[in-house]
């Protein structure tokens, strides 16, 4: 098997939101672990962004995701390998760090499965620290970690349509049952904001501002890697402007529209955020 073209690109949400930011021409600070060769490429990939770094180094190696694009079928198919382990000493070494910079944080974001050895609380205690700070806290988690955070109320807790389903064993027969369901979790666990992404139905969000649908234009995508974490990107900025929900929903959409238009994962160009912009449809529900 042949490929047209092979790139390397930064992985894992957590980085992927921090390299949206970038270039939203937003400042982060990508905290979180290395191990191995792969490790020093991926922290030489965000530092090329401009993102600073605060990372813990672990034995082993990172782990490498292969996205396989199929151009003529337009399907994508992901051959994930085994990574690193973290100790429970090696945890508390990641929460010094994010403690030292809550201080000068403005929004704290978390994403992804938790890697081998860590506490399946690791995202309890973050949205505990971020409260703490009264930073707010965005978790793109699902699963049990997503169950066990829902005690803290993270401001934004935001998976996409299937890890919701999955998580809460909701129905999907349509976008209507799929908002009831999301509303009345939302509600029963009091949390600030729920936001789940529908591919190419757009974005579901139940806020202290009403219920959104907020879809981007329709585009042939080049790659869907990491628009997802473009959104989170985007919620964060926006909402840290002090925008309403509504607004912050539409640049959100934008930003996964754009990203989509990109080779690497994650990557959008600002300029083509704010001409999509004007061809997001929103609808309160």
């Amino acid at each position: 098997m042949r490929t047209r073209k092979a790139i390397d690109a930064v992985g894992g949400k957590g980085f992927d939101i921090s390299v949206a930011l970038r270039c939203l021409d937003q400042e982060t600070i990508a905290v979180g672990f290395q191990a191995g060769m792969v490790g020093e490429e991926l922290a030489d990939l965000l530092v090329s962004y401009g993102i600073q770094l605060d990372l813990v180094d672990l034995p082993g190696e990172t782990r490498i995701a292969h996205v396989i694009i199929e151009e003529a079928l337009h399907q994508h198919s992901h051959i994930t390998t085994q990574g690193y382990s973290v100790t429970p000493r090696e945890q508390e070494l990641l929460f010094e760090l994010i403690k030292s910079h809550l201080p000068r944080s403005t929004w704290v974001a978390s994403a992804g499965s938790l890697p081998s050895g860590l506490s399946e609380d690791f995202f309890q205690v973050l949205a505990h620290l971020a409260h703490e700070s009264k930073v707010p806290i965005l978790l793109d988690v699902s699963g049990p970690p997503a169950r066990l955070v829902l005690s803290t109320r993270p401001d934004i807790l935001k998976m996409n349509q299937q890890e919701f389903q999955k998580t809460f064993d909701a129905s999907s027969e349509s976008v209507e049952n799929l908002t009831r369901s999301a509303e009345k979790i939302a509600k029963a666990n009091r949390l600030p904001s729920l936001v789940l992404t529908l591919g190419s139905q757009g974005i579901l969000a139940i806020t202290p501002q009403g219920t959104f649908i907020t879809r981007g234009p329709v585009l042939q995508e080049v790659k869907a890697a990491g628009a997802g974490d473009a959104v989170s990107a985007a919620l964060m900025w926006r909402l840290s402007l002090g925008e309403s929900w509504g607004e912050a929903l539409r640049w959100a959409a934008a930003a996964g529209a754009a990203t989509a238009l990109t080779e690497a994962t994650a990557e959008c160009e600002l300029q083509v955020v704010r001409e999509l912009l004007p061809r997001v449809d929103q609808k309160a529900l």
